[in-house]
Protein backbone atom coordinates (compact mmCIF):
# COMPACT_ATOMS: atom_id res chain seq x y z
CA UNK A 1 0.00 0.00 0.00
CA UNK A 2 1.55 3.28 -1.07
CA UNK A 3 1.71 6.44 1.24
CA UNK A 4 -0.45 8.40 -0.31
CA UNK A 5 -3.24 5.64 0.39
CA UNK A 6 -2.08 5.15 4.05
CA UNK A 7 -2.36 8.52 5.15
CA UNK A 8 -5.69 8.90 3.11
CA UNK A 9 -7.13 5.61 4.91
CA UNK A 10 -6.21 7.07 8.33
CA UNK A 11 -7.65 10.42 8.24
CA UNK A 12 -10.58 8.52 6.92
CA UNK A 13 -10.58 6.47 10.17
CA UNK A 14 -10.34 10.01 12.35
CA UNK A 15 -13.34 11.23 10.10
CA UNK A 16 -15.18 8.34 11.68
CA UNK A 17 -15.78 6.64 8.17
CA UNK A 18 -17.22 3.21 8.67
CA UNK A 19 -16.40 1.70 5.53
CA UNK A 20 -13.98 2.81 2.09
CA UNK A 21 -13.22 0.63 -0.77
CA UNK A 22 -11.28 1.80 -3.54
CA UNK A 23 -11.46 0.31 -7.15
CA UNK A 24 -8.80 1.25 -10.11
CA UNK A 25 -10.12 2.60 -12.78
CA UNK A 26 -9.76 -0.37 -14.78
CA UNK A 27 -12.68 -2.33 -12.96
CA UNK A 28 -15.61 -0.18 -14.29
CA UNK A 29 -14.07 -1.79 -18.41
CA UNK A 30 -17.63 -3.08 -18.80
CA UNK A 31 -19.42 -0.31 -17.66
CA UNK A 32 -21.52 1.52 -20.14
CA UNK A 33 -20.45 5.44 -20.77
CA UNK A 34 -23.94 6.73 -18.92
CA UNK A 35 -22.90 4.99 -16.17
CA UNK A 36 -18.88 5.19 -16.30
CA UNK A 37 -17.20 7.13 -13.84
CA UNK A 38 -14.61 8.49 -16.55
CA UNK A 39 -17.66 10.21 -18.85
CA UNK A 40 -17.51 12.40 -15.16
CA UNK A 41 -14.29 12.95 -14.64
CA UNK A 42 -12.32 11.65 -17.33
CA UNK A 43 -8.74 11.31 -15.70
CA UNK A 44 -9.98 9.53 -12.98
CA UNK A 45 -7.73 6.84 -12.05
CA UNK A 46 -9.73 5.77 -8.54
CA UNK A 47 -12.82 5.04 -7.47
CA UNK A 48 -13.29 5.70 -4.17
CA UNK A 49 -16.61 4.37 -1.74
CA UNK A 50 -17.34 5.54 1.22
CA UNK A 51 -19.90 3.86 3.71
CA UNK A 52 -21.67 5.31 7.06
CA UNK A 53 -23.80 2.48 8.94
CA UNK A 54 -27.14 2.68 9.89
CA UNK A 55 -27.38 1.98 13.37
CA UNK A 56 -29.45 -1.39 13.97
CA UNK A 57 -31.19 0.58 16.86
CA UNK A 58 -32.15 3.28 13.87
CA UNK A 59 -34.65 0.16 12.62
CA UNK A 60 -36.12 -0.44 16.22
CA UNK A 61 -39.26 2.34 16.06
CA UNK A 62 -40.03 1.15 12.20
CA UNK A 63 -39.54 -2.98 13.45
CA UNK A 64 -42.01 -2.62 16.34
CA UNK A 65 -44.35 0.06 14.03
CA UNK A 66 -44.52 2.88 16.43
CA UNK A 67 -42.02 5.36 15.27
CA UNK A 68 -40.62 5.97 11.68
CA UNK A 69 -39.31 9.09 12.28
CA UNK A 70 -36.11 7.92 13.74
CA UNK A 71 -34.81 6.34 10.38
CA UNK A 72 -36.16 9.04 8.41
CA UNK A 73 -33.36 11.32 10.37
CA UNK A 74 -30.65 8.65 10.95
CA UNK A 75 -31.36 6.07 8.73
CA UNK A 76 -31.84 7.76 5.40
CA UNK A 77 -32.40 12.32 5.22
CA UNK A 78 -30.06 13.30 7.55
CA UNK A 79 -27.45 10.21 7.62
CA UNK A 80 -27.05 10.35 3.38
CA UNK A 81 -27.60 14.24 2.99
CA UNK A 82 -25.34 15.55 6.34
CA UNK A 83 -22.97 13.42 8.12
CA UNK A 84 -22.22 11.01 5.01
CA UNK A 85 -22.07 14.48 2.84
CA UNK A 86 -19.86 15.96 5.32
CA UNK A 87 -17.71 13.07 5.40
CA UNK A 88 -17.49 12.48 1.22
CA UNK A 89 -16.72 16.46 1.25
CA UNK A 90 -13.88 15.89 4.21
CA UNK A 91 -11.91 13.22 2.38
CA UNK A 92 -12.17 14.99 -0.88
CA UNK A 93 -10.73 18.33 0.40
CA UNK A 94 -8.17 16.00 2.25
CA UNK A 95 -6.60 14.35 -1.01
CA UNK A 96 -7.55 18.28 -3.12
CA UNK A 97 -5.03 19.57 -0.03
CA UNK A 98 -2.28 16.75 -1.15
CA UNK A 99 -2.72 17.96 -4.77
CA UNK A 100 -5.48 15.07 -6.63
CA UNK A 101 -8.66 16.40 -7.64
CA UNK A 102 -11.71 14.87 -6.67
CA UNK A 103 -15.18 14.92 -7.65
CA UNK A 104 -17.83 13.68 -5.01
CA UNK A 105 -20.82 11.73 -5.99
CA UNK A 106 -23.77 10.80 -4.22
CA UNK A 107 -25.66 8.39 -4.59
CA UNK A 108 -28.63 8.97 -7.26
CA UNK A 109 -30.96 6.49 -8.98
CA UNK A 110 -29.76 6.02 -12.36
CA UNK A 111 -33.61 6.28 -13.63
CA UNK A 112 -33.44 10.16 -12.38
CA UNK A 113 -34.02 12.24 -15.61
CA UNK A 114 -31.20 13.98 -17.38
CA UNK A 115 -29.15 16.78 -16.25
CA UNK A 116 -26.29 18.14 -18.62
CA UNK A 117 -26.07 19.22 -22.11
CA UNK A 118 -25.11 17.49 -25.06
CA UNK A 119 -21.39 18.65 -25.86
CA UNK A 120 -20.02 16.63 -28.84
CA UNK A 121 -20.98 13.56 -30.56
CA UNK A 122 -18.29 11.54 -28.65
CA UNK A 123 -19.72 11.93 -25.27
CA UNK A 124 -22.60 10.39 -23.80
CA UNK A 125 -25.86 11.71 -23.64
CA UNK A 126 -26.63 12.90 -20.23
CA UNK A 127 -27.80 11.52 -17.66
CA UNK A 128 -24.90 10.34 -16.36
CA UNK A 129 -24.99 8.25 -13.49
CA UNK A 130 -22.77 6.06 -11.29
CA UNK A 131 -24.73 2.84 -9.89
CA UNK A 132 -23.65 3.22 -6.29
CA UNK A 133 -24.59 -0.22 -5.85
CA UNK A 134 -22.42 -1.43 -8.73
CA UNK A 135 -19.61 0.74 -7.45
CA UNK A 136 -19.39 -0.77 -3.83
CA UNK A 137 -19.33 -4.31 -5.32
CA UNK A 138 -16.64 -3.54 -7.40
CA UNK A 139 -14.35 -1.23 -4.50
CA UNK A 140 -14.75 -4.45 -2.56
CA UNK A 141 -16.76 -3.42 0.30
CA UNK A 142 -19.49 -6.32 -0.27
CA UNK A 143 -21.59 -8.20 -2.69
CA UNK A 144 -25.45 -7.52 -4.10
CA UNK A 145 -27.84 -9.80 -1.96
CA UNK A 146 -30.46 -11.85 -3.08
CA UNK A 147 -32.37 -8.90 -2.05
CA UNK A 148 -31.05 -6.91 -4.45
CA UNK A 149 -29.46 -4.52 -1.59
CA UNK A 150 -25.60 -4.29 -0.97
CA UNK A 151 -24.57 -6.46 1.61
CA UNK A 152 -21.31 -6.17 3.11
CA UNK A 153 -19.64 -8.28 5.37
CA UNK A 154 -19.22 -5.40 8.17
CA UNK A 155 -23.04 -4.24 8.37
CA UNK A 156 -25.46 -6.74 6.02
CA UNK A 157 -27.53 -4.10 4.44
CA UNK A 158 -27.15 -1.55 7.16
CA UNK A 159 -25.19 1.53 5.07
CA UNK A 160 -25.35 4.09 2.71
CA UNK A 161 -22.55 5.14 0.26
CA UNK A 162 -21.27 8.05 -1.36
CA UNK A 163 -18.01 8.26 -3.71
CA UNK A 164 -15.38 10.41 -4.74
CA UNK A 165 -13.68 10.06 -8.13
CA UNK A 166 -9.98 11.06 -8.31
CA UNK A 167 -6.81 11.31 -9.96
CA UNK A 168 -4.91 9.92 -7.17
CA UNK A 169 -3.28 6.41 -7.77
CA UNK A 170 -4.96 4.60 -4.73
CA UNK A 171 -3.81 1.03 -3.73
CA UNK A 172 -7.03 -0.94 -4.10
CA UNK A 173 -9.06 -2.94 -2.08
CA UNK A 174 -9.05 -6.54 -2.95
CA UNK A 175 -12.68 -7.53 -4.13
CA UNK A 176 -14.84 -9.64 -1.72
CA UNK A 177 -14.81 -13.47 -2.25
CA UNK A 178 -16.34 -14.84 0.63
CA UNK A 179 -20.24 -14.91 0.42
CA UNK A 180 -22.54 -12.82 2.96
CA UNK A 181 -25.63 -14.01 1.87
CA UNK A 182 -26.56 -17.17 1.97
CA UNK A 183 -29.65 -17.26 -0.11
CA UNK A 184 -32.22 -17.62 2.41
CA UNK A 185 -34.62 -15.90 1.00
CA UNK A 186 -36.42 -14.66 3.58
CA UNK A 187 -36.36 -11.20 2.05
CA UNK A 188 -38.82 -12.65 -0.58
CA UNK A 189 -40.98 -14.76 2.04
CA UNK A 190 -41.61 -11.73 4.17
CA UNK A 191 -43.20 -9.36 1.33
CA UNK A 192 -46.40 -9.16 1.82
CA UNK A 193 -46.99 -7.11 -1.44
CA UNK A 194 -45.58 -10.12 -4.19
CA UNK A 195 -42.61 -7.32 -5.19
CA UNK A 196 -39.99 -10.53 -5.39
CA UNK A 197 -41.29 -11.77 -9.23
CA UNK A 198 -38.37 -14.00 -10.37
CA UNK A 199 -35.04 -14.23 -9.80
CA UNK A 200 -31.61 -13.47 -12.30
CA UNK A 201 -27.79 -13.51 -11.78
CA UNK A 202 -25.73 -10.32 -11.65
CA UNK A 203 -22.26 -10.41 -13.00
CA UNK A 204 -20.06 -7.32 -11.49
CA UNK A 205 -16.37 -7.50 -12.53
CA UNK A 206 -16.55 -11.20 -13.08
CA UNK A 207 -18.62 -11.91 -9.68
CA UNK A 208 -21.72 -13.45 -10.42
CA UNK A 209 -24.66 -12.82 -7.33
CA UNK A 210 -27.87 -14.86 -7.49
CA UNK A 211 -30.40 -11.88 -7.10
CA UNK A 212 -34.28 -12.03 -7.49
CA UNK A 213 -36.06 -9.95 -9.75
CA UNK A 214 -37.91 -7.00 -8.31
CA UNK A 215 -41.11 -4.55 -8.93
CA UNK A 216 -39.72 -1.49 -8.06
CA UNK A 217 -43.40 -0.33 -9.10
CA UNK A 218 -44.88 -2.22 -6.00
CA UNK A 219 -42.18 -1.04 -3.54
CA UNK A 220 -43.28 2.50 -3.90
CA UNK A 221 -46.36 1.24 -2.81
CA UNK A 222 -44.83 -0.59 0.66
CA UNK A 223 -46.43 0.58 3.47
CA UNK A 224 -43.79 -1.73 5.22
CA UNK A 225 -41.32 0.67 5.77
CA UNK A 226 -40.10 1.44 2.56
CA UNK A 227 -40.09 5.52 1.34
CA UNK A 228 -40.09 6.82 -2.05
CA UNK A 229 -37.25 7.94 -3.62
CA UNK A 230 -36.35 11.24 -2.11
CA UNK A 231 -34.15 12.93 -4.71
CA UNK A 232 -36.59 12.14 -7.71
CA UNK A 233 -40.19 10.84 -7.86
CA UNK A 234 -38.77 8.36 -11.29
CA UNK A 235 -36.30 6.88 -8.72
CA UNK A 236 -36.29 3.36 -7.04
CA UNK A 237 -38.03 2.94 -3.65
CA UNK A 238 -35.80 3.27 -0.60
CA UNK A 239 -36.17 -0.33 0.79
CA UNK A 240 -33.96 -0.38 3.65
CA UNK A 241 -36.12 0.30 5.98
CA UNK A 242 -38.70 -2.27 4.52
CA UNK A 243 -39.72 -5.22 6.38
CA UNK A 244 -37.85 -7.19 3.51
CA UNK A 245 -34.81 -5.09 4.26
CA UNK A 246 -34.74 -5.40 8.73
CA UNK A 247 -35.77 -9.37 7.85
CA UNK A 248 -32.35 -9.57 6.25
CA UNK A 249 -31.00 -7.83 9.20
CA UNK A 250 -32.10 -10.41 11.63
CA UNK A 251 -30.71 -12.84 9.36
CA UNK A 252 -27.95 -12.09 9.16
CA UNK A 253 -27.56 -11.23 13.00
CA UNK A 254 -28.75 -14.02 13.94
CA UNK A 255 -26.57 -16.60 11.94
CA UNK A 256 -23.32 -14.31 13.02
CA UNK A 257 -22.95 -13.61 9.11
CA UNK A 258 -21.43 -10.36 9.65
CA UNK A 259 -19.24 -8.45 11.94
CA UNK A 260 -21.33 -6.30 13.55
CA UNK A 261 -24.09 -8.50 14.81
CA UNK A 262 -24.54 -7.18 18.27
CA UNK A 263 -25.65 -9.29 21.58
CA UNK A 264 -28.91 -9.19 21.37
CA UNK A 265 -31.26 -10.66 18.30
CA UNK A 266 -32.86 -7.80 16.65
CA UNK A 267 -36.39 -9.57 16.46
CA UNK A 268 -38.04 -10.52 19.78
CA UNK A 269 -41.52 -11.14 18.70
CA UNK A 270 -44.05 -11.35 15.97
CA UNK A 271 -44.12 -8.30 13.60
CA UNK A 272 -46.69 -6.24 12.06
CA UNK A 273 -47.09 -6.14 7.71
CA UNK A 274 -49.24 -4.42 6.13
CA UNK A 275 -50.78 -5.80 2.71
CA UNK A 276 -51.81 -4.06 -0.56
CA UNK A 277 -54.97 -3.14 0.74
CA UNK A 278 -53.65 -1.39 3.45
CA UNK A 279 -54.61 -3.72 6.45
CA UNK A 280 -52.38 -4.35 8.92
CA UNK A 281 -52.01 -8.25 10.65
CA UNK A 282 -49.16 -9.85 12.72
CA UNK A 283 -47.06 -12.31 11.48
CA UNK A 284 -44.21 -14.59 12.67
CA UNK A 285 -40.93 -14.58 10.24
CA UNK A 286 -38.31 -16.08 11.22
Amino acid sequence: MNQLTQDFLAFAKEKRADLVGIAPIERFADVAPNHHPSSIFPETKSVIVLGKRITRGTLRGLEEGTQFDIYGQYGLSWLKDRMLAILTIDLATWLEDNRWECSPIQDLDPAIPPSGVRVAADKPAPNVMIDMRDAAVRAGLGEIGYSGEVLTPKYGPRQRFQMILTDAELTPTPMLTEAVCDQCGLCAKSCPLGAFVGETTMTIAGREMPVAEINYAVCKSCGNGARANGDHPAGRADRLGALCTRTCVHHLDSEKRIENALETPFRNRPVWQKNAQGQVSIVDIK
